[in-house]
This record gives C-alpha cells, sequence and structure tokens, in this order.
C-alpha cells in the first residue's frame, strides 16, 4: 500500500474509544447541519441544532436524525408526533448557535412560519423536510429517530452549512480540541 496509512492510537486490544477519541474520530467525517423544530403541547415553538440527518428510504419516503436523551426539545417533539428538519445554508451560523445552545430563546426575534404540518419551518434555508414520527429506536445515550416525509421544499441557489473536525467549512485548519477533548461547537451541548 502507499501513501498515507490511517493510525490507531496504542489501546490495548478490545477496549472501546473514550467519548473524547470518539468525537475526534467522527470530526474526520464532514456533516451537514440542520435545526430540528416542533411544537410543544402548549403550542410553543422548539427546537435543536442536529448533525446527525440522513435519508433512509425512497420507498417510503423516510429520513432519520439523532436527539440526546437529556435535550430538552425532542421529548416535547416526539410527543407531538410531527417535526421539519431546516438544512442550514452556509451564511446561517446565527441559527446554528440560536439552537445548538441550552441557553437562551431560540425563537426570540427570529422570523419563521407555521407550516402546514403544523411545526415550525425556519426562513431561508437550503431544504426542509416536514415529517411525522414514524419509529424511535433508543440507541446509546441518543434516540435515532425514523421520520415519515410529508412534504419537501427544496432551495437550490445556496451553498450547504458544512460541519467538519470542530469547525464550520472545509477550507479552514482543523481544530485542535482542548485537553478535555471537546470542540467549541458540536455533541457536547446535548442537543436535543
Amino acid at each position: 500500500m502507499t501513501g498515507d496509512s490511517l493510525t490507531a492510537p496504542d489501546t490495548c486490544a478490545g477496549t472501546e474509544p473514550t467519548p473524547a477519541l470518539m468525537r475526534r474520530a467522527m470530526g474526520a467525517f464532514a456533516t451537514g447541519v440542520t435545526v430540528v423544530t416542533g411544537l410543544d403541547a402548549a403550542g410553543e415553538p422548539v427546537g435543536f441544532a442536529c448533525q446527525s440527518f440522513a435519508s433512509v428510504s425512497l420507498e417510503p419516503p423516510l429520513v432519520l436524525f439523532c436527539a440526546d436523551h437529556r435535550g430538552r426539545a425532542w421529548p416535547h417533539i416526539r410527543d407531538s408526533g410531527r417535526f421539519c428538519v431546516n438544512v442550514l445554508a452556509e451564511e446561517q451560523s446565527d441559527l446554528c448557535a440560536r439552537f445548538g445552545s441550552s441557553r437562551g430563546r431560540k425563537y426570540e426575534d427570529l422570523g419563521w412560519d407555521l407550516s402546514r404540518w403544523g411545526t415550525p419551518a425556519l426562513r431561508g434555508v437550503l431544504m426542509r423536510a416536514h415529517a411525522e414520527v414514524h419509529d424511535v429506536h433508543v440507541a446509546g445515550d441518543h434516540d435515532v429517530v425514523i421520520g415519515r416525509v410529508l412534504e419537501l421544499e427544496t432551495e437550490d441557489d445556496q451553498r450547504p452549512m458544512l460541519f467538519f473536525r470542530g469547525r464550520f467549512g472545509v477550507e479552514q485548519e482543523p481544530a485542535t480540541p482542548s485537553p478535555t477533548g471537546s470542540f467549541s461547537w458540536g455533541w457536547g451541548d446535548h442537543w436535543g
């Protein structure tokens, strides 16, 4: 084999990676950034930033996202049974910051619309997937949520927001995690 090769840290055979190592290694996979939105029982909008989003099936149309068990918004969205995945465009770091933190009011002074499916639709996003909760699988400290897609809305003339090695975009130098292994943005805020 020629060229660079991947290396594994010196660990004993059979040991699982630590959360810090898992975070660092998974950071090598560039992801898009989404905001999952819904309504609580009182009809108030809730939402959280989410990197774990994917298409599952074309027939029937299914998508998935992962939500942290410790998150505050996900239980409300689960109870309502419907959600909207808002795929962020490259210039929407303000939305990412709002919904990626457990602090502050996410919808305060924010323009959004109530979709015909009864979910908050964020403005100016790259794509929206309106869906209903189809199935939920507990997986470690997260729920894997399968949603049946009800409607898709797309905007073709924007670039996506990407998250790679603890930073937005892929043209930058990779971020160096702190000694505790945490990045400034990402899994550390317990989204959901």
